[in-house]
């Protein structure tokens, strides 16, 4: 009986981040045209004055596409991947990849992830050689609460996967054990007209405030 309470409460409490969750994104969004290469730029900027020297970052941003999302969230998504990748790569070291390209949407995601419309589609990649995600985690990894870190939160990656699909995108995993942990995030791209000039990367005082664990 006790164990069975627990388990209810544990229940109830993930309901509940759930729409705390809902309610923050709905509150805090602010939709515009942005240019994500910015804003991953100004990105690893940031990252490079806070890895550890043991950890390389390799970079490969092409895409000058533009999608519609709130461009606090997309620099706040790839800084807490960076922080997941931070951590499986914390002992030994490692590299972290950082990748911008634009693609047409493969049929075998199409099928995976019906609600994804047709056209082309930006993805965001964070890549680590880290100590890589088990099979019966990787289910988990995007529930509330969930984390491997003993001093983590487990909100991170429920955020960013929040985010991920209030714009209108999917978050893919791909990892194994020893192997590495590869985050795929693919947004929906939009045309820019001539009076819409994309939003510019998150000021300083905007991107305040540290990624969840």
């Amino acid at each position: 009986p006790q164990a069975a309470q627990e388990l209810l409460d544990i229940l109830r409490a993930s309901d509940l981040v759930k729409q705390i969750l809902a309610f923050r994104r709905q509150s805090e969004q602010d939709p515009r045209p942005v240019q994500v290469k910015s804003i991953v730029k100004e990105a690893l900027k940031l990252l490079r004055s806070t890895l550890p020297t043991t950890i390389a970052i390799r970079q490969r941003i092409v895409s000058d596409d533009t999608v519609l999302a709130d461009p606090t969230q997309v620099h706040q998504v790839l800084m807490n991947l960076a922080a997941n990748a931070q951590h499986a790569m914390r002992e030994s070291g490692g590299e972290l990849e950082v990748a911008l390209t634009s693609e047409d949407l493969d049929p075998a995601l199409a099928a995976r992830h019906p609600h994804l419309g047709p056209g082309r589609y930006l993805r965001l990649r964070v890549r680590d050689t880290g100590t890589g995600i088990a099979p019966e985690l990787r289910e988990r990894i995007f529930d509330p609460f969930f984390t491997t870190k003993s001093d983590g939160s487990g909100m991170g990656l429920s955020v960013v996967q929040g985010i991920v699909q209030d714009a209108g995108g999917v978050i893919v995993v791909d990892s194994a054990p020893g192997q590495g942990s590869t985050f795929d995030v693919f947004l929906p791209v939009i045309r820019v007209d001539a009076e819409t000039a994309p939003a510019p990367a998150p000021s300083k005082a905007a991107r305040s405030g540290s990624p969840f664990g």
